[in-house]
């Protein structure tokens, strides 16, 4: 026995008897045995309703007491946003591009900006996955539970170790944003195809008809349709009617279906009555866009006719569109970007056709007073056609989802109305646009009557459908990606973050458009040359020398559609309306007056300048706007370094490009081997010096794009 015990001690002295406890002795102090074990409880003075079962429970009377009831501090709720700084942050300090990984392996991150230490730039990968379930498997501690097995089941037999190696999981279903990320890429890879396709549509109207007074009237009644559906019902269906689609199959029992048949029988209808209207002032639509055209018997028949095959493409343009947006809202994004596929491989067939039958424009020299009522007629079903084909494909894709096609003309009472009163700004938005646009064309087509082939406004045309590529691809694709971050920094008021975001976006989006459009400026003719070469040389050079006056002015335009998303991203459409309509009337002024002070064969050329022109404007307007907006400074001082860097840099590199396609095409000639060598190696040779250039300049953002390329391509 460790402890004293008198229980069986004899009688002591005094007549006590054998047996009681003699008296209570005081304990000493040096004596562990007899000390209280309740002496030293830190707890006695504590209210035990108020301990904390986590912290007093663990509490060694080696510490320090805990705190008195009452003071424990506030623990702060999880997941709670941080604080919103005070003041904005130092540009120069946070828009700085971080320095490139070493060679070598790197650690990438799951999420972030910097393409080079991160495994997918501009997507947080923590949202990407977060609604995917990890797949059930089993309990690897069942066995340990085996005793509280239900009666009657039996307890499972196989070893803790099996039940550790899990066999191989079941398939993971994917969650909506990896569904999301997938539909991206089907949408992007059907963009991509149907620009190829427009490509080959557009080579082979020049190729058919040529780039004279015949290709400007057939371009003429080709964009009439278009315009008047964008005029008319396309300029606000999808900026406001497809947000009340996605609300009504939200809210609506019926996930929205009859909203969006309501909404489908409505167009229908609008447009229908739209297009009989326009068949019978047909001839009046042509002098609207080109008096040029009218004013020539022979040309106005020819445009008046294809007008009739092509004005019932604006019933199918919406009908195709509202069915592509009723999709969309049920998660199926494919079919809106592959259908038009389908109409630009018709009209391709309708091309090739009356290639085959009557040649090329450069061998059969048909013009608007000897091309065939065959080959009008032939013309005008195939493009007809085509629209047909794009509308009518959908609805497979519709049935599949469950909706059932059935006209409803109950649209009072259903907000119909009060959406399209939200259109307003967004209508007169492409008022303005169209209205440069008309402008435009009136001059171009003025200017081909009598000066020549390739100077009018077929070339216009199909010059800027090369040169707004890199902008679809680039920057909107960029944006795309961006807009979503930039939305909530604006909701949230973080003007900052907004600055910081228009800035990012800026910068990297320069170091591809730069180069380019300096490619555009130094190799313009061999582009034009390939593509559209069989029209003939001369036709193909003059639409070369367009491109080249377009080339610069590829910057201004895509740095005006990053300035304005930020006006987006605050909800705010008033502001983007009033710069269209500066750009638009700058536009039609310096078209004008290069109309009427340059000689003729370059008066189409320097409209082209002149579009360039209008949008350096543009933008320095609206980048004083946003900087108000923003109150203080954008970045600017950063992002001018980052453009002037890169334009020094791609200057020498244009320099030699130039001179290699130049001598390539002396040597060569300006056909097909000639052009295509002409473009392949100047090419290499413009990208050799802008890389070395850049590099030597220690422009940060390129490294950037590489690391961004480099991701893609490794995934």
């Amino acid at each position: 026995m460790n402890a004293p015990y008198d229980g069986d001690h004899v009688r002591h002295a005094g007549g006590e008897a054998a047996g009681a406890p003699p008296p209570r002795q005081p304990a000493s102090p040096d004596d562990p045995y007899l000390q209280s074990a309740y002496d030293h409880d830190p707890y006695r003075a504590q209210d035990l309703s108020a301990q904390d079962p986590v912290t007093e429970a663990l509490y060694d009377r080696a510490s320090h007491p805990p705190p008195p009831p009452g003071t424990f501090p506030e623990t702060p709720p999880l997941y709670q946003q941080p604080p919103a700084p005070s003041h904005s942050p130092d540009p120069r300090v946070w828009a700085q591009t971080p320095p490139p990984e070493p060679d070598g392996p790197s650690r990438h991150l799951p999420y972030g900006d910097d393409a080079r230490t991160v495994q997918f730039t501009g997507v947080d990968d923590l949202v990407t996955r977060a609604s995917e379930e990890e797949p059930p498997g089993k309990d690897a501690f069942a066995h340990l539970y085996r005793d509280q097995q239900a009666p009657g089941v039996p307890a499972p037999a196989t070893a803790p170790e099996q039940l550790v190696t899990n066999t191989a999981p079941p398939k993971k279903p994917a969650g909506r944003a990896a569904g999301l990320m997938k539909s991206s890429a089907v949408m992007a890879a059907g963009t991509m195809v149907s620009r190829l396709t427009g490509f080959i549509r557009s080579a082979l109207i020049i190729a058919a008809l040529g780039a004279g007074l015949l290709g400007d009237t057939f371009q003429v009644a080709y964009q009439l349709p278009t315009m008047i559906y964008i005029l008319t019902i396309g300029g606000g269906l999808n900026s406001v009617f497809v947000p009340q689609l996605v609300r009504a199959m939200k809210e609506d029992a019926d996930g929205g279906e009859a909203y969006a048949n309501r909404l489908l029988t409505l167009v229908t209808v609008a447009l229908g009555a739209l297009t009989a209207l326009a068949m019978v002032f047909a001839p009046l639509l042509v002098r609207f866009l080109s008096v040029s055209v009218s004013g020539n018997p022979a040309s106005n028949d020819v445009a008046v006719t294809l007008l009739r095959y092509f004005l019932p493409t604006i019933f199918f343009m919406g009908v195709h569109v509202v069915m592509g947006q009723i999709l969309n809202t049920r998660g199926k994004f494919g079919a809106m970007m592959w259908t038009p596929v389908l109409n630009n491989i018709v009209i391709i067939a309708t091309l090739g056709a009356f290639i085959w039958v009557y040649g090329t424009s450069a061998n059969s020299g048909m013009t608007v007073a000897t091309i065939p009522p065959e080959g009008e007629r032939l013309l005008g079903i195939g493009v007809l056609l085509g629209l047909v084909v794009q509308a009518l494909a959908m609805i497979p894709y519709l049935r599949e989802t469950g909706f059932k096609l059935r006209p409803r003309f109950d649209w009072k009472g259903q907000g119909l109305g009060k959406a399209a009163k939200l259109a307003k700004w967004t209508v007169l938005f492409v008022l303005a646009n169209q209205a440069g646009a008309i402008v435009v064309i009136q001059l171009a087509t003025a200017a081909v009557g009598k000066h020549g082939e390739g100077i009018g406004f077929a070339a216009y045309a199909n010059a800027q459908l090369i040169w707004g590529l890199p902008q679809a691809i680039i920057t909107v694709s960029l944006m795309a990606a961006l807009l979503p971050r930039l939305a909530r920094s604006a909701n949230e008021g973080d003007a900052g973050a907004v600055r910081d975001d228009i800035s990012q976006g800026l910068r990297t989006t320069a170091v591809a458009i730069v180069p380019i459009a300096f490619a555009f400026l130094s190799l313009g003719v061999p582009i034009c040359t390939l593509i559209f070469g069989s029209s003939g040389t001369t036709p193909a050079t003059n639409m070369g020398y367009m491109l080249m006056a377009f080339g610069l002015g590829l910057i201004p335009y895509s740095v005006q559609y990053v300035v304005l998303r930020a006006f987006y991203a605050y909800e705010d459409t008033r502001t983007p309306f009033y710069n269209t309509v500066i750009v638009a009337a700058v536009n039609a002024a310096a078209s004008a007056l290069c109309y009427l002070l340059l000689p003729d064969r370059w008066a189409v050329t320097g409209m082209a300048a002149s579009y360039g022109l209008a949008y350096a404007i543009g933008v320095g307007i609206a980048w004083q706007r946003l900087r108000k907006r923003l109150g203080g400074d954008l970045d600017g001082a950063n992002v001018l370094r980052t453009y002037a860097r890169l334009a020094i840099a791609s200057i020498p590199a244009a320099l030699v490009a130039g001179a290699v396609g130049y001598a390539l095409s002396q040597v060569l000639g300006q056909g097909v081997l000639g052009s295509l060598a002409a473009l392949v190696v100047g090419g290499a040779a413009l990208l050799g010096v802008f890389f070395v250039a850049a590099k030597k300049m220690h422009i940060a953002e390129l490294n950037a794009l590489v690391g961004m390329v480099r991701g893609r391509l490794g995934r």
